[in-house]
């Protein structure tokens, strides 16, 4: 089962920024719409973004429209979640996942079949 690996996360503080990392060893992303989902503590996972493998679909949640971005670096095989202005209501795991061949179903995981096991992001003072 291909398993996807997230990275980058950590402890900031209330204004500060982290990039997350996505990358799947031995499976090209290229070919697929890649999400990022949270899940904080008590609550649902959700979705953050979502980029289509054509790169012409982008979407964000409301709560990180204007701060975060996401991004993907063919060369790296790599999708990034750049994450600006951090606020502690976004602290919680965050998921990379992948649906091969398939496009963004908005910010929903329908489809995504491959999952990373997470990377926790704190923001506190």
């Amino acid at each position: 089962q291909l398993q996807l690996v997230e990275s980058g996360g950590g402890l900031v503080q209330p204004g500060g920024s982290l990039r997350l990392s996505c990358t799947a060893p031995g499976f090209t992303l290229d070919a697929s719409a890649i999400g990022w989902f949270r899940q904080a503590p008590g609550k649902e996972r959700e979705g953050v973004s979502c980029l289509s493998a054509s790169g012409q679909t982008i979407n964000y949640a409301d709560s990180v429209k204007g701060r975060f971005t996401i991004s993907r670096d063919t060369a790296k095989n790599t999708v990034y979640l750049q994450m600006n202005n951090l606020k502690p209501e976004d602290t919680a795991v965050y998921y990379c996942a992948a649906d091969e061949g398939g496009p963004c179903w908005g910010l929903e995981d329908y489809g995504m079949n491959y999952w990373g096991k997470g990377t926790l992001v704190t923001v506190s003072s």
